[in-house]
């Protein structure tokens, strides 16, 4: 047994509970379930060398790994999918005066990390920007995608 083992099985029960079950130290039994996790690595072989239970260490190890697991899933999403944008609504343009050099109509289309595909045709300066402003104020992840 190498003297990095010793030394951890000495540290690694610290009491014991009325009936019997040991208490463990919090840091070395991380150690422990690291050691486990190392190339070449026996459960088993670690578990008789620190006087633990082979069932009981292969329990941490998994414990540890659904901790690692659920640590590193994305919460869902809590903004809604759909955001209202209000738009004033504009009087109908006679055909001849959307041809006058003072008004600019736009087409604008935008795919966001997430997949979503905003698509705007026909729209004047002042919609185009309440569009944007309001897709600026979303938090939006990178994926939504499982």
């Amino acid at each position: 047994m190498s003297d990095v083992i010793e030394d951890l099985a000495r540290r690694l029960v610290v009491g014991r509970k009325r009936d019997g079950r040991s208490v463990y130290d919090e840091a070395a039994k991380a150690e422990l379930v690291a050691a486990c996790g190392k190339p070449g690595a026996s459960v088993s072989r670690l578990a008789r060398e620190c006087g633990v239970n082979a069932n009981q260490l292969g329990r941490w190890v998994r414990e540890h790994g659904q901790r690692l697991q659920r640590s590193l899933t994305v919460p869902p999403a809590t903004s809604p999918a759909f955001v209202a944008v209000p738009i004033e609504a504009v009087p109908p343009v006679p055909a001849a005066s959307v041809d006058a050099p003072g008004e600019l109509r736009l087409g604008l289309q935008a795919r966001l990390p997430n997949g979503v595909v905003v698509d705007l045709r026909e729209c004047d300066l002042h919609q185009a920007c309440e569009v944007i402003d309001a897709l600026e104020r979303l938090r939006c992840s990178a994926s939504t995608k499982p």
